[in-house]
């Protein structure tokens, strides 16, 4: 069971686990042995996330997160894998829990009269030192 609040907990059965082999170098261990694991979750159909972390969670734009709401981790950067299992579970933790955070809702602000006049008045100056630059006729 992954518990990622007091209120949310992902039962074991949600989660399917596939062993594959591992990419990269490490010998005959790596050729022989699965020890990469694949974690795969269907956020979309879920009944254990609250509906509106599950809108944040599919609404995030991670490679990781199919079309169709199935989150996919993989996992090899241990030798065993029971611990790669456990990495995978961790990220799984970190995706959620980022959407998790309620984002906050941004005032609205106006910029100050003395704020609008300082711009102005520096865009009036750049100007003139630009008139400055332009070339005299018949200076030559």
């Amino acid at each position: 069971m992954l518990r990622l609040s007091n209120s949310v907990t992902i039962p074991d059965d949600e989660l399917v686990f596939t062993a594959i082999r591992a990419q990269g170098s490490g010998g005959q261990n790596v050729n022989k042995v699965a020890t990469a694991v694949q974690l795969r979750f269907d956020a979309a159909a879920s009944p254990s996330l609250p509906e509106d972390y599950r809108k944040r969670l599919l609404a995030l734009s991670d490679q990781r997160i199919t079309t169709g709401g199935v989150i996919v981790i993989k996992s090899q950067e241990s030798r065993s894998q029971s611990r790669n299992k456990e990495i995978a579970l961790e990220r799984l933790a970190e995706l959620i829990e980022s959407a998790m955070i309620r984002p906050k809702r941004r005032v609205k602000t106006k910029p100050s009269k003395s704020v609008r006049k300082k711009r102005v008045d520096a865009k009036t100056r750049h100007g003139r030192l630009k008139k400055l630059r332009t070339r005299i006729e018949g200076s030559e």
